[in-house]
Formats: C-alpha cells, sequence, structure tokens
C-alpha cells in the first residue's frame, strides 16, 4: 500500500491522475489474482442430454483484480470520518462511509454488502483460503450459486459497533429498496421489507470467543414491510498456540413458509508457521420437511512471501439445496499478489 499525506497532492504518475485531500490522508491498494479451476459432479453431467461434453467445462484460467480507494480525516471535535470505494475487476463492487466517534463506538453506511448487525458474525468458521461453500452449484448450471442456509444483514445500509472491555455489540439496520440510491435519490417503487439485527461478542477467557446474534430479514418474494424471515445464529470459538477451532449454529424462520433450515458448521485452521496455514471445514444445511440434508466439506491452504500468496482449496457438496441429485465439486488454486 502505497499513502498519500500531504494536503493538495498535484500528480501521481505523470500528468494521468490527481489526487488532492484537505487536511486527511487518501492512500491506495489493489491486488491481483491468477487461478487455475476444476469443476466437476453435478456441473458435468449437467452439460447436456446425453452426456457427450462430460468434463468439457472451458477454460479453467481465470484472473481477478481490484482496487480499493480510501480517504479519511479528522474533525474538530476528535471525531474521524473516511470513506473508500473499490473497484473490481474494472466495475465498483463496495463503497461506504464510516465515522469513528471514538468512545461513543462508529458508524458506517455501505453498499453492496450483507455485512451489518447479524451479518457481521453469518460465517465465524476460521479458513486458509475460501469457506467451503466456494465455487459450488445448487444444479450444476447456477454458477458459484453457494450454500444454503447462512444468515445475512440485508443488502446495504448502516451498522453500528461498539466494543467495551470483553464484549462488543453490533446493530445493523437495511433499508427496504434493493436498488443502490445516490445522493439525493430514492429507490423507487416495488421496495423490500427492511432488514434488522444485531450481535453480541464475548472474550470470557484467552483464546475463547463466544457470539449470537438476531435479526429479521427481508423475506426474498413476499417483498412487503412486516413479511421477514427470523434469522439467528450462535457460534464459539477457541484458540490454543497454532490450532483454532470454530462451531456455529444457525436457524432461518421463513416467513409464511415451512421450509425453514438449520445449518450447523464447524471447522479448524492450524497456522504450521508464520507463512503456511491448513484448514479443513464442514457444513450441514437441513431444512424442515426435506428427507434431503446439504453436505458440504472443504479444505484449503495458502504460504505467503512478502506481498505474494499462493492458495489452494477442494470443496465437495452433496444433496446441493436439499435435492438428492444435486452434486457439486470445486477446485482451485491461484496466486495473489497485492501492492
Amino acid at each position: 500500500m502505497k499513502n498519500w499525506k500531504k494536503t493538495g497532492l498535484t500528480a501521481l504518475a505523470g500528468s494521468l491522475v490527481a489526487f488532492s485531500a484537505n487536511a486527511g490522508e487518501m492512500s491506495v491498494s489493489g491486488s491481483a489474482n491468477l487461478t487455475y479451476t476444476g469443476n466437476s459432479g453435478q456441473e458435468d453431467a449437467a452439460s447436456n442430454s446425453n452426456n457427450t461434453d462430460i468434463g468439457s467445462d472451458g477454460s479453467r484460467w481465470g484472473m481477478a483484480r481490484s482496487l480499493t480507494f480510501s480517504g479519511s480525516g479528522e474533525m474538530d471535535n476528535g471525531w474521524t470520518v473516511s470513506v473508500s470505494q473499490t473497484i473490481a475487476n474494472g466495475a465498483t463492487t463496495a463503497h461506504g462511509i464510516t465515522l469513528d466517534m471514538g468512545d461513543m463506538g462508529s458508524l458506517n453506511y455501505e453498499n453492496s454488502t450483507g455485512s451489518r448487525g447479524i451479518g457481521k458474525i453469518a460465517d465465524m468458521i476460521p479458513t486458509a483460503d475460501e469457506d467451503a461453500g466456494n465455487g459450488l452449484d445448487t444444479n450444476g448450471t447456477a454458477t458459484g450459486s453457494g450454500i444454503s442456509g447462512k444468515v445475512s444483514g440485508g443488502v446495504k445500509g448502516f451498522h453500528y459497533s461498539k466494543a467495551m472491555d470483553m464484549v462488543e455489540i453490533g446493530l445493523g439496520y437495511a433499508p427496504k429498496g434493493g436498488a443502490n440510491v445516490g445522493n439525493g435519490g430514492t429507490s423507487g417503487s416495488g421496495a423490500n421489507a427492511s432488514s434488522v439485527g444485531g450481535f453480541v461478542k464475548v472474550d470470557p477467557m484467552d483464546g475463547l470467543e463466544v457470539g449470537a446474534g438476531w435479526g429479521e430479514v427481508a423475506n426474498a418474494t413476499a417483498g412487503q414491510e412486516g413479511q421477514t424471515d427470523d434469522h439467528e445464529t450462535y457460534y464459539a470459538s477457541y484458540v490454543y498456540g497454532p490450532v483454532t477451532f470454530a462451531y456455529q449454529y444457525s436457524e432461518i424462520d421463513v416467513y409464511n413458509s415451512s421450509s425453514d433450515s438449520e445449518n450447523e458448521a464447524f471447522g479448524i485452521l492450524y497456522a504450521v508457521n508464520d507463512e503456511l496455514s491448513l484448514s479443513y471445514q464442514d457444513r450441514t444445511n437441513e431444512v424442515a420437511g426435506n428427507t434431503v440434508d446439504e453436505e458440504i466439506t472443504g479444505w484449503s491452504a495458502a504460504y505467503t512471501m512478502g506481498s505474494m500468496t499462493f492458495k489452494a482449496h477442494r470443496n465437495q457438496g452433496d444433496g446441493m439445496d436439499n435435492t438428492v441429485s444435486m452434486e457439486s465439486e470445486h477446485t482451485e488454486v491461484g496466486v495473489t499478489f497485492a501492492f
């Protein structure tokens, strides 16, 4: 990462790019990622009706790149305000504003993320690379649609957090409306219900962390105020030397439906040394009235040398979308450069 702290910075890289800041700080960071990926299972079987092209899943090489621009400054009362925007693969993927109020906690507003309130602790299972659901498909054609049963904090909105000794609390609010809204605009008609949620974390002893979260999230199909799904999750994580173990249980009570879900997950991460980490995850999602459980396992590894990281993960899912015939496997190796 490179930082520019001088007010009125006028040029970067010749005359192509210019930045300016008033009594603040601006920074730019980025990453480039090159991967080789293989998918199999139901994804191959769904390729065509007579299975003549099983295994023919096209090019397996891919690249991702991102740049994050951020700026911050101190207000007269000592509070700090910061703004950030991430551009991934040429498109804006995330941007937000954060107000750090010191002992009063912090408040932020972000677009394009479910990480607020209960969404902040949606997945507390450790991993060296990606989680066990990465790259898995529910039916062989919905690429990367992932796993079922994870709690959420809504698509976009506000998050407040405050840490007090061994306790941390978080509250989230995602206003109704699915579209991102510009300054002075609204999202128009047909908005879904608002989402609210929160969490509490406690560190009762060295190495041990426990937490719980609750929330009401807009139902994907109902789309009116009061028509929300009830989300709740509980987890415990323990660090002993180089080993981290975590267990998490989540429930989603779906509005006006009997298809409620229960999700259990556990994982272990072993930090072999400062450079090498290995992890394993196991996840099971059960839907009420369904005889098939979604069962997912995955392992991952990461090795870091300076600003370069080699990563690999292998994920396998049976009963995807709680359907007996749906299977998916995803293997990925890659290298990431951070700058």
